[in-house]
């Protein structure tokens, strides 16, 4: 059974694990997964479960719906997809684990805040990114050799050798400390060198798999990849 788990300002507030073949988020209380923020609307998104998918579906929001930092109107929800609505955060499991004032209010209240405002302004630039450039891209950040570099190839090499394909900085790096690996559309980073040396939103990894939005750390080297979806 698939899992949400519902975060305000970091802290879990809810966990919701269902066997609905629908579940509906927004604002009021007929709703399965109730968001009390007027940034939300009334009947803000839908999950739809089959078999063993789930697409999210914005209900034409005011704010909108955001998946991994991408606003969507109907997407295809991934393992540890991160869902915003709102000032909340949703993130989806695919398989639960058992380890892990609105009265007077009928209206959305359009969000305003700088949060809200970066979301849609890095949306806009990696649509406009990865339109450009026909697909999935990582972009330098700090310490890069590169601004842009499309990820066109099923293994993209990076290190401090003179044949990998994106050059990266830092003490001690091996000449390939990590790889990353496109299979039937889907991207993964694996750490091929030194231990620690490779991070995914600074933390440290053997392999885990990329999403939109993710930062990679390379020794010294800030990279951030952006999908095409």
């Amino acid at each position: 059974m698939p899992e949400i788990v519902v975060k305000f300002n970091e802290k879990v507030i809810e966990r919701v694990v269902t066997e609905k073949k629908r579940i509906n988020i927004g604002r009021t209380n007929e709703n399965d997964i109730v968001l009390e923020n007027r940034g939300v609307s009334r009947k803000h998104a839908q999950i739809e479960f089959n078999n063993d998918s789930a697409i999210i579906i914005d209900n034409e929001s005011l704010n909108g719906t955001f998946v991994n930092n991408r606003r969507v109107s109907e997407e295809l929800l991934r393992d540890q997809d991160v869902i915003t609505i709102g000032k909340y955060i949703l993130e989806f499991h695919q398989n639960f684990s058992a380890a892990d004032n609105r009265q007077g209010m009928d209206g959305t209240m359009f969000l305003n805040t700088k949060q809200q405002k970066s979301l849609i302004r890095s949306d806009k630039v990696d649509r406009e990114i990865v339109n450009r450039v026909g697909g999935s891209v990582l972009l330098g950040l700090e310490n890069c050799d590169i601004s842009q570099f499309v990820l066109e190839n099923e293994i993209t090499t990076i290190g401090k050798a003179k044949f990998v394909h994106i050059k990266a900085r830092g003490f001690m790096l091996s000449g390939i400390q990590a790889k990353i690996i496109r299979e039937n559309g889907e991207f993964s980073v694996v750490n091929l060198g030194r231990k620690g040396k490779t991070k995914i939103n600074g933390v440290a990894m053997d392999q885990a798999p990329l999403k939109n939005g993710d930062i990679i750390q390379i020794g010294k080297s800030t990279f951030r990849f952006v999908e095409e979806r």
